[in-house]
């Protein structure tokens, strides 16, 4: 009986598709970012500025994320993951040059748009899922996801930097380059797949949607996305305008704020994910996460005219976003039926971006009416509804997904092949997909008997 699995090595292949997938990944997230911490004060130069279209500009792109994420993932289906990805690419370049070149604020609104309606999320997934083998597919997922984080990092530094160089208009036009740079790497680097077909644990299958949506736990865990990203989208309107308002900071010194916040909270999450991940305490560390997220709003919403305490509590908040960054995907794959982990995750992903919209339209009209304060107390109370959805999330059983080729068969031979499945010691769940030749698992990985698995799998 196996205590665990064996670390596998990844093919040559495996590391370029990977690689460069992340660097796509990364360079349009750093992109999308990129302005998040500059655009509130750039915005009063505008021509037809207001608070409200202030924030709708800077969350109108996770509106037309949210929107075309799933179906862009639907159509690299039927007509290709890289024509799919270099359409989006090409879309998210055209919107950066309309951003770039606008005076009016519709303008930026515009381009911004367009820059969200270039959702490749799902079709990259589609593709990394086409490049990789079942057994190393979750770390291949968690080195791209890590991309995002890297990216948004990344862009708390370098917006408040770069703005001062090159100006707003210049990062808009930034962003339109690494676009290009994304349609080199996709054409000269990434491998091209053997073949593509619908990966359940990668992708979203447009006839499991219904049932995703209809599964509580699931809609608490994108309830918490939605609400998370609603917060920090508000909150980076409102923060830029305390630093420079109450604190006299130019915003091109703003990194000095941000860079020790985001360096520190960093180490501080680590014992916490060790502690859920490691130790079962998953539901206790959430619960925790998301009630600092709400002190953190309060105590902003008390206070925000000293640099030490905004540090302070910025730091908190990053550091309990930072935990549920890591844990909320954790957690919808542990809680998703085994076979439908790749359209719960599409569902997950599109609640993320639905939240940013919402966060920088709701803060922005908050902003117009009840200035910086009216936007903590907007996140505050974001917080206390999430802490009362998340109260009643049941704690996630210890459980693995587990990928298996079991070949093609008819309807029959799956069913029974699901049931004899069902009673290897360490199998919890099991799901045998007859036109994919392959078996969703969830299983306890230090009770697997991985040998009498064995006896089920076909060549990969």
């Amino acid at each position: 009986m196996s205590r665990h699995r064996n670390i596998v090595p990844l093919l040559a292949s495996e590391r370029w598709a990977i690689g460069s997938l992340a660097g796509i990944y990364f360079l349009r997230m750093f992109g999308l970012f990129l302005i998040l911490p500059v655009f509130a004060l750039y915005a009063e130069r505008l021509d037809g500025h207001t608070a409200a279209l202030t924030g709708l500009a800077i969350g109108i792109y996770g509106l037309t994320q949210a929107g075309l994420q799933i179906p862009f993932g639907l159509a690299s289906d039927r007509f290709g993951r890289k024509p799919v990805i270099t359409a989006g690419l090409i879309m998210f370049a055209i919107g950066s040059v309309v951003a770039a070149t606008s005076t009016h604020i519709h303008g930026v609104i515009l381009g911004r748009a367009l820059q969200g309606s270039g959702a490749i999320a799902a079709a990259v997934m589609a593709l990394n899922a086409d490049l990789t083998r079942e057994v190393i597919r979750t770390r291949a997922m968690a080195i791209i996801g890590m991309s995002i984080g890297a990216a948004f990092f990344a862009a708390m530094l370098g917006g408040p930097i770069l703005s001062q160089w090159i100006g707003v208009p210049g990062l808009f036009w930034l962003t339109a380059a690494l676009a290009l740079l994304g349609l080199v790497v996709i054409h000269t680097i990434t491998p091209n797949p053997v073949e593509s077909r619908v990966h359940r644990d990668a992708e979203p299958v447009l006839g499991q949607l219904g049932q995703v949506l209809r599964d509580p736990q699931l809609l608490r865990l994108d309830s918490g996305i939605f609400l998370l990203h609603m917060i920090l989208t508000a909150l980076f309107i409102a923060v830029p305008l305390a630093l420079r308002d109450q604190i006299g900071m130019p915003g091109g010194e703003h990194w000095k704020v941000y860079l020790p916040v985001m360096l520190l909270s960093i180490p501080a999450m680590v014992p916490f994910v060790i502690l859920a991940e490691a130790k079962g305490q998953m539901k206790a560390v959430f619960l925790g996460a998301v009630g600092m997220i709400g002190l953190a709003q309060l105590a902003l919403a008390w206070s925000h005219s000293d640099i030490w305490w905004i540090g302070a509590v910025l730091w908190g908040f990053f550091t309990a976003f930072n935990i549920l960054e890591a844990t909320l995907p954790s957690l919808i794959s542990k809680m998703a039926p085994p076979d439908k982990k790749g359209s719960a995750m599409g569902v997950y992903s599109s609640s993320q971006f639905f939240g940013a919209f919402l966060g920088g339209a709701l803060g922005g009209v908050m902003l117009g009416h009840f200035g910086v304060s009216g936007i903590f107390a907007l996140t505050a109370s974001a917080a206390l509804l999430w802490l009362m959805i998340a109260v009643g999330m049941r704690a996630p059983a210890g459980l693995s997904n587990y990928l298996l080729q079991v070949g093609v068969c008819d309807e029959a031979r799956a069913s029974a092949m699901s049931a004899r499945l069902l009673q290897i010691t360490g199998v919890a769940d099991a799901v045998v997909v007859a036109e994919d030749g392959v078996a969703y698992l969830k299983v306890n990985q230090r009770l697997l008997d991985e040998e009498s698995l064995r006896e089920f799998a076909v060549a990969d």
